[in-house]
């Protein structure tokens, strides 16, 4: 398998700075530039392939590479709509593959391409990521446990801009920030 590639970001963020200000109760300008880059910080951490969600939080275009034809998992999620199928035909020379072919499909681990009935995959020339599916990915708007997990994350850093240590433990996250992304966590 080959890690999705992040094509086209979002060119929002999940959470607005004055929502996080809010949030922080921070009524002054003076640290509005360290407070985008806190929630530009848990837009990271939380959004994309390498993000704790492997969700895109908001509407993204992706791209991931196979090696072959078969059931082809896409693994950053929610898939909205896939925009094409590359690949190299058995000759080498570069080929679309016809959306009538291939099926858009939905399990419990997220969204997969698959062959639409009465349809087979076409014959490719074999090379290492062969094929690349490009296709958009990510929420309308954010779901609100995330988005409330990423305000915790926010007020968190804010307030302890250094590890914390608590008992004889280190407290990387609030205990309701794991609690919140449960449900949304990538099933592969």
């Amino acid at each position: 398998m080959h890690p999705p590639i992040l094509i086209t970001p979002s060119t929002e963020l999940p959470v607005s700075l004055e929502e996080a200000k809010a949030h922080l109760r921070v009524e002054h300008d003076e640290e509005d530039a360290l407070i985008e880059g806190l929630i530009r910080a848990a837009t990271d951490h939380l959004s994309g392939w390498s993000g704790r969600t492997g969700r895109a939080l908001l509407p993204q275009i992706w791209a991931q590479d196979f090696d072959g034809f078969s059931q082809l998992r896409l693994h950053v999620g929610p898939v909205r709509e896939v925009q094409s199928v590359t690949y190299h035909d058995s000759e080498g020379n570069p080929q679309t593959l016809d959306a009538s072919v291939y099926e858009l499909r939905h399990d419990a681990w997220g969204a997969y391409l698959d062959l639409a009935a009465g349809q087979s995959w076409p014959t490719t020339d074999g090379r290492v990521s062969g094929i690349r599916i490009t296709y958009e990915a990510g929420y309308d708007e954010t779901p609100a446990a995330i988005r409330q997990a990423m305000l915790l994350l926010i007020g968190h850093w804010y307030e302890h801009r250094q590890a914390v240590v608590s008992g004889v433990t280190v407290a990387e996250l609030p205990l309701a920030v794991d609690a919140l992304l449960t449900p949304y966590r990538r099933a592969v």
